[in-house]
């Protein structure tokens, strides 16, 4: 695998065209994991005794993020709510009491993940508190209950807004508008982030999800009058999009490039301006290894079903996919870059970043993550309620942009020379 990896681009592409021909089909369903930019530190997070009969638990994450904690019964557990932690292996985490019997983690509901403590008998939260210096540090104590008290936790009523949708009445993707306009050669796919149920960010009465539904209807309008390029939305209105359909429903508006909008913020600290994110090499492979594993991969390159097929085929395809890909994003990178500080928009210190966004793990698309602001800040929360400040931002996207597509041409004219 590894000297099949190490060939050159061009002997890659042969083997690639081969088994492709031989192998592989054309077909349309979804697949992708949810992943997050915070994640849990197996190395500061520990789960132990306390006193005669309790139980302490101490997460490490890599930032600070929404949470909520409580009990439930059936049998008897502690659950965490956070907003998008990766908690990798956590049945390795540091354990060494019997009064928890598993711990298990995954994706709950959009947008958030769920960390789950089965406990040996009922137990209530003593305290719980986030200490966020250095990242962020989570400390639980809990206590022995007895039934009556324990029963009553964990009949709790969900807090307003919680509570999802039964599932009849969340938009089904083929359902979801997905306009193609413009009469220029590349599509872009524009995805707002967040919608509906996931509102995202939140601040003085305006959610992240309508403010950015705003910028993307700008930008898509912004565009389409350019003419030179043809556009397609992930959401058009503000509904839910499950993050695995947004590459599906990329793909299938025969999207080139996609732009994902987004206006963040943060519990503690100051952040300021926007910020460009790429998908981050390690995320590149741990999304490669963990997209292998699954059987409808189709959605892995466009227009190729993976399914059935050996671990292997996959593997050195998105190798060569991400081998052409992975600089294209760069260069993107750097041509919104240029274009937002040449019409003097606010950046962050660090413009330019990498992380595991799950809307980036397409291997052979070109993909970008837009954080706009920080809701967290007055000022950019301003700027970004402000419509002269935002047809600055839409200027400069479609700058970058058209920067990016003469040069992304340009370099594929020399490479078929």
């Amino acid at each position: 695998m590894e000297g099949l990896r190490r060939r050159s681009g061009g002997a890659l592409r042969s083997v690639a065209a081969g088994l492709l021909a031989a192998m592989l089909a054309l077909s349309g369903a979804a697949a992708q994991e949810l992943s997050g930019l915070a994640r849990l530190l197996p190395e500061g997070s520990s789960i132990g005794a306390r006193g005669w009969s309790g139980v302490s638990v101490e997460l490490q994450l890599s930032q600070p993020v929404p949470w909520r904690v409580r009990v439930m019964d059936g049998p008897p557990r502690l659950v965490m709510d956070f907003r998008e932690v990766e908690f990798g292996p956590v049945e390795d985490l540091a354990r060494d009491t019997d009064r928890v019997t598993a711990v298990r983690a995954g994706s709950f509901r959009p947008g958030w993940s769920r960390l789950v403590l089965e406990l040996a008998r009922p137990m209530v939260v003593e305290s719980a508190d986030m200490r966020t210096s250095e990242g962020a540090r989570i400390a639980i104590r809990l206590r022995k209950a007895d039934e009556a008290d324990f029963a009553a936790r964990a009949a709790a009523p969900e807090p307003p807004g919680w509570a999802l949708p039964k599932a009849a009445d969340l938009p089904k993707a083929a359902d979801l508008p997905r306009p193609v306009q413009g009469a220029g050669p590349l599509t872009v796919v524009l995805d707002p982030g967040h919608g509906g149920i996931d509102p995202g960010a939140e601040r003085g009465g305006v959610s992240e999800a309508s403010l950015m539904l705003t910028l993307s209807r700008e930008l898509k309008e912004a565009l389409v009058r350019d003419g030179t390029f043809r556009v397609a939305v992930t959401r058009a209105e503000d509904v839910f999009v499950p993050l695995e359909d947004r590459i599906t429903l990329a793909r299938e508006a025969g999207g080139q490039v996609f732009v994902s909008l987004h206006a963040d913020a943060i519990a503690e600290g100051e952040a300021v301006g926007a910020t460009l994110y790429t998908l981050a090499e390690e995320a590149s492979d741990a999304a490669a290894a963990a997209l292998a594993e699954r059987h409808d991969r189709d959605d892995l390159l466009a227009g190729i079903d993976l399914t059935g097929h050996d671990d292997l085929v996959a593997g050195v395809l998105m190798d060569l996919a991400r081998t052409e890909t992975g600089p294209r994003n760069e260069r993107l990178a750097l041509a919104l870059e240029a274009a937002i500080k040449r019409r003097q928009i606010a950046m962050h210190r660090h413009p330019r970043q990498a992380a595991g966004f799950s809307v980036l793990k397409s291997p052979d698309m070109p993909s970008i993550l837009v954080e706009t602001g920080f809701m967290s800040s007055d000022a950019d929360l301003a700027r970004l309620r402000d419509p002269v400040w935002r047809a600055r931002m839409v200027i400069a996207l479609v700058e970058g942009l058209k920067v990016w597509a003469r040069e992304d041409a340009a370099l594929k004219d020399m490479l078929r020379r």
